[in-house]
């Protein structure tokens, strides 16, 4: 469920050093990806200076069809395809596929997370690619992996979450399993795959050769089950859901205020002492050989959260948590989604801002969350629409004229868009 609320006012993306160079100037994408794990992958790359080439069929990448839409573009599909290229073609003709290798043949790196077997039957799989740029770095994003007993299924952010053990641990003890809400596996699988990527770009620096470059939902998942694993590996016990506390610290969990909840994290005795002494105005406690050290507090977690929960709950959180932050005591208000992004320490990084868009005039964008402070990213340029930059990359980069062009389209290059439109996905697809 969602509530609506007046669309926030945000202020232009911060202005960038023309002279400053990008991490990744110079090194071209070719992007054969859909949805969420491939598309922000590439983003990422796009955001540090690579220039992104998204190939699409006709009717374009899945996203952009999915809900909600801002004047009929797809906000999803805006939130991760900011400083990408647009190139529209009929993969199934052969006029699309040779204009798609050709746009390979002049790439640094190739991403693609299609079914197993799709780009082979395209003719864009990798041993055929590297047999004609061996400097390739391929890299292919799936659920299960190309090669094994689960290759050829169709994989899910929230599937991944619940075969990864990850789902088993999310939410409370006597309730059923819950998934996270955002598509976490998915933007995790991202970022692992950028930096593969970006490694065996290192790597190729010093010997000259691509190489393929894999990432899975699957093994992203487990390895985001943390120090859990270990702890299953380790002793043979199996974790299970502890809600909003934590088995190894104690106070930690939520607590209502008079005036809304927050979340509070003592992981230590000091931090304990602090709460106490500084915060609650009881020093007795940490006296207390009940409550003197972690181990204590853990085994009489019983007594203690009780006596934490009355003494919040008495006061205003706002004023709580001043006096906690003052004190060196880990705690939050626990935020809605707009409350979040509209955060002062939010405000202050830069990260939210309202950039230009070709038909829309302008949209908001969530920017890339991490600095280089000598090698920023480089402004943010809104997600392009479908193929609007088909034939500037053509004549730019493949160095096509109008004879080329027309043979192209011949060979049924640019199709029928009207007729190859797919429909909208069903929301099973990434929920």
């Amino acid at each position: 469920m969602s509530q609506d609320t007046e669309r926030p006012t945000l202020p232009p993306a911060a202005p960038r050093s023309a002279s400053a160079p990008a991490p990744l100037s110079g090194i071209r994408v070719a992007d054969f990806t859909h949805f969420i794990a491939g598309p922000y992958c590439t983003q990422i790359l796009a955001d540090l200076g690579a220039e992104v080439i998204k190939i699409e069929g006709l009717g374009g990448d899945g996203f952009r069809h999915y809900p909600p839409s801002l004047d009929g573009e797809s906000l999803p599909y805006l939130w991760t395809n900011r400083n990408k290229s647009s190139v529209a073609l009929d993969l199934k003709s052969a006029g699309g596929r040779q204009i798609a290798q050709e746009i390979a043949d002049r790439a640094d790196v190739l991403v693609e997370n299609f079914s197993t077997g799709v780009m082979a039957r395209l003719g864009l799989d990798y041993d055929t690619l590297s047999a004609r740029n061996p400097g390739l770095v391929y890299c292919t994003i799936s659920a299960y992996g190309r090669e094994g007993p689960a290759a050829g299924r169709i994989g899910f952010d929230p599937i991944a979450q619940a075969e990864s053990g990850f789902m088993s641990m999310n939410g409370f003890p006597d309730q059923p399993a819950v998934r996270a809400g955002p598509s976490i596996m998915d933007m995790s699988t991202a970022m692992m795959a950028s930096n593969a990527i970006m490694a065996a770009l290192i790597a190729r620096q010093r010997d000259g050769r691509g190489q393929l470059v894999e990432a899975t939902l699957i093994e992203t998942a487990v390895s985001m089950l943390g120090n859990f694993s270990m702890a299953h590996l380790g002793t043979g016990q199996i974790p299970t859901r502890f809600g909003n506390t934590q088995p190894t610290a104690c106070p930690v969990g939520t607590f209502e205020t008079r005036t809304g909840p927050i979340y509070l994290a003592c992981a230590n005795d000091r931090t304990f002492q602090r709460l106490a002494t500084d915060v609650l105005g009881r020093p007795d406690l940490p006296a207390d050989p009940r409550f003197a050290t972690s181990a204590a507090r853990r085994d009489n977690r019983a007594v203690l959260m009780p006596i934490v929960a009355e003494a919040l709950a008495a006061g205003e959180r706002d004023g709580l948590l001043k006096r906690m932050h003052d004190a060196g005591v880990p705690a939050g208000a626990i935020r809605t989604v707009a409350e979040a992004l509209a955060a002062p320490e939010i405000a202050a990084r830069g990260l939210l801002s309202e950039i230009p868009h070709p038909r829309l005039g302008s949209i908001p964008n969530v920017g890339l969350p991490a600095r280089l402070h000598r090698t920023p990213a480089v402004a943010p340029v809104a997600a392009p629409e479908l193929g609007a930059q088909t034939m500037q990359v053509l004549t730019g980069l493949l160095g096509y004229d109008e004879a080329r062009i027309d043979s192209a389209a011949a060979a049924g290059a640019f199709g029928d868009a009207a007729a190859d439109a797919p429909e909208p996905p069903a929301e099973a697809v990434s929920r």
